[in-house]
């Protein structure tokens, strides 16, 4: 299957970072490239744009769809290590001038059956973004424990049966390993009440949500990583960043915030005395969604929300 990949809030995020055709672009979730080839298409010669990705599969399709620009550097990293990646793009000199981050996982990820990542597919147990990573999903659902399995969905899936399910699996895995998609998906549907499986989502749904995003790290680099970019852009420099589900969007708006507005002082204080200075202007104060004409196009765009912030100093 190709790594087909239709970029959510596409005409957005190219507003959003206000491309400058000599200007430095890093595309942290390159995926298939979807979002970077408006970037590239808009930069001349003198422009540059980065990429990363943490998925081989992702590396690869990008640079078959970017063939044709050369200013384009391909990068098999995680962007929670992109001061590893800024060094040795030698970016800590030049300065970034838009970041942009379209997280979670990918339709093409979701697609593949052999990644594990769908409750829709039978598939080994998987969910790694980055196959080199050790942590499988497999790891997680036959050897977390019955508590931490419960924080894990119902923290990252905001799963109401999260102690339920949890005391199924590791009932479950007594009788033998839990090692496929279907062989979760049978265990969480026995444990959601039938009355709760009859409206709403997939009863999988949250939890498959809740294990990859533990498999991968995702809320964990968020915050840390938004603050280093930050760091790195130049004045006027932007940083567009998609969400999917309430975590992560909750993450991206606290740390703008924090970034506007990092003052600590008393709110009596009459004047700042901490000497902390806001280094962003936030540009979308609510976050931008998709219009109607993408939402009945892209199914994935439901959820998608946008927000934006300009570094200042």
């Amino acid at each position: 299957m190709g790594f087909e990949h239709i970029p959510v809030l596409l005409e957005e995020c190219i507003e959003g970072l206000a491309i400058k055709p000599d200007g430095i672009y890093v595309d942290c979730t390159l995926g298939g490239a979807g979002h970077s080839l408006e970037i590239a298409k808009r930069l001349s010669p003198e422009g540059r744009l980065i990429g990363i990705d943490r998925d081989e599969e992702a590396l690869r399709a990008a640079s078959d769809r970017l063939a044709g620009y050369k200013n384009v550097v391909y990068v098999h990293d995680n962007f929670a290590n992109i001061k590893t990646v800024a060094q040795e793009q030698n970016l800590y000199a030049s300065g970034v001038d838009g970041f942009l981050l379209d997280i979670g996982v990918s339709s093409h990820q979701l697609d593949e059956a052999d990644r594990g990542f769908s409750y829709n597919y039978d598939a080994p147990l998987d969910m790694r973004m980055d196959r080199r990573n050790p942590l499988s999903a497999h790891t997680v659902v036959n050897t977390y424990s019955a508590e931490r399995l419960t924080k894990i969905i119902a923290d990252y899936g905001e799963e109401r049966w999260a102690k339920r399910i949890s005391d199924f699996i590791v009932a479950e895995r007594q009788k033998k390993p839990i090692d496929t998609t279907f062989e979760l998906v049978s265990v969480i549907k026995k444990a959601v009440p039938k009355g709760a499986r009859s409206d709403g989502p997939h009863p999988a749904k949250r939890t498959f949500q809740a294990i990859r995003i533990e498999v991968n790290g995702e809320l964990e680099i968020l915050g840390s990583s938004l603050r280093e970019m930050t760091e790195l852009l130049k004045p006027g420099g932007r940083l567009c960043i998609i969400t999917f589900h309430s975590l992560e969007d909750r993450i991206v708006k606290n740390v703008f915030r924090e970034l506007e507005n990092p003052c600590t002082c008393p709110r009596d204080f009459p004047v700042c005395v901490c000497g902390k200075k806001p280094s962003v202007k936030i540009i979308t104060r609510r976050p931008v969604t998709a219009g109607s004409a993408e939402l009945a196009l892209n199914h994935r765009s439901h959820s998608a929300k946008l927000r934006i912030a300009e570094k200042i100093n």
